[in-house]
């Protein structure tokens, strides 16, 4: 499964409504560090289908949703739970911190 695109329209119901826990990549295509976490990114989502759910959002396109939950660097990974911010990364991290983190939300 690939990762979902997530959009300043789309973030309400996929990301805020959701009944899985949900990690939101906060990147841009012009961000070198974001281009080292994508493939983890897209292993994530498919190890965790079903379970969670793995998207990325284009800060460059969708700025309402990053100003919102403040994100000023970037890669910023946020999980959210219930609605909620459960967990804050930011940076490039190795896959097994970006899981683990993901897998404390489940």
């Amino acid at each position: 499964m690939k990762p979902i695109t997530f959009t300043d329209d789309n973030f309400e119901t996929e990301v805020l409504q959701s009944d899985k826990p949900v990690l939101v990549d906060f990147w841009a295509v012009w961000c070198g560090p974001c281009k080292l976490i994508a493939p983890f990114v897209e292993e994530l989502a498919a190890e965790l289908e079903g379970k969670a759910k793995v998207g990325k959002l284009d800060v460059d396109n969708n700025q309402e949703s990053a100003i919102k939950y403040g994100v000023r660097s970037i890669p910023t990974i946020l999980i959210f739970k219930n609605g909620k911010v459960h967990d804050t990364i930011i940076g490039a991290v190795p896959k097994v911190q970006l899981k683990q983190k993901l897998e404390s939300a489940l």
